[in-house]
């Protein structure tokens, strides 16, 4: 066994801290655990670092590939939205290169492990999946302030990437194949790949490997909610179905028929 074969060890080591807050604690045993076990899904590096405390963009770092990553917690199970901090501050980061890929962890605080553990690359993120939430009361402490939500569940599953899953790893070598797979979303802006990533969680959905052109004319209506400005809508679905043909996602079989390649 290589040492970037080696298995994630999934319970944590600090048990012997205390805090009187208990989701302290699991922030803590958490945060250190990423660092002391994790790989970096998206080049296999076989550690990551962690940023200080508080940093602004993100908690943990590869020094290999340079990618940042931002990792949440919870006990309870891994739902479609992911509560994230200022909306302006989220929105400022998808404009930039900063914005860090999501480490999106389940942990079980009486086995005190890891029992989910999902990342989803940052070339996922668009403004469509960021939610507004409503101000904080004028009686709050931070009267005013503007949170977030993440709709991790509008991902395409090709997105939501499972190191592990239900307490079983996913074999790294998958993990990072996944990672590959969609990698040239990088290559467009946040507003181009918002259709694509559409267009791919549309697919997705058929819940099959082959589907037709008209299949994919089906996605108009809720494209046309999502983008009520584009008064193309069939014509965009057919530029963005090239576009995922030419970069390997589907495969053309002809006569108006496509399939999802295998991973």
């Amino acid at each position: 066994m290589t040492e970037n074969d080696r298995p994630l060890h999934l319970g944590f080591a600090e048990t012997q801290a205390t805090y009187t807050s208990a989701s302290q604690s699991a922030r803590v045993w958490t945060a250190a655990w990423a660092a002391r076990e994790l790989y970096c899904p998206a080049c296999g590096e076989d550690r990551l670092d962690a940023y200080p405390n508080n940093a602004p963009v993100a908690d943990l770092f590869c020094a290999t590939c340079n990618e940042d990553y931002e990792l949440k917690s919870q006990k309870t199970r891994i739902g479609a939205k992911i509560l994230d901090g200022a909306w302006a501050t989220m929105l400022a980061r998808l404009a930039s290169s900063a914005n860090p890929s999501l480490l999106v962890m389940r942990y079980d605080r009486d086995r005190q492990a890891v029992s989910d553990l999902m990342v989803v690359p940052k070339h996922f993120f668009t403004p469509d999946l960021i939610e507004k939430r409503k101000p904080l009361a004028d009686t709050a402490r931070r009267a005013g302030w503007v949170g977030c939500n993440i709709l991790v569940g509008r991902v395409p599953e090709s997105g939501r990437i499972h190191i592990v899953r239900d307490s079983q790893l996913t074999p790294r070598d998958t993990v990072l194949a996944k990672w590959r797979r969609t990698a040239f979303l990088r290559d467009k802006k946040a507003s181009a790949r918002g259709w694509l990533v559409e267009t791919m969680a549309q697919i997705e959905a058929l819940g099959r490997p082959d589907f037709t052109i008209d299949d994919a004319y089906g996605f108009a209506p809720a494209l046309s909610r999502l983008y009520p400005e584009n008064r193309h809508v069939r014509e965009k679905v057919r530029q963005q179905l090239q576009f995922l043909r030419d970069r390997g996602w589907l495969e053309f079989v002809g006569r108006g028929r496509y399939r999802l390649t295998s991973e």
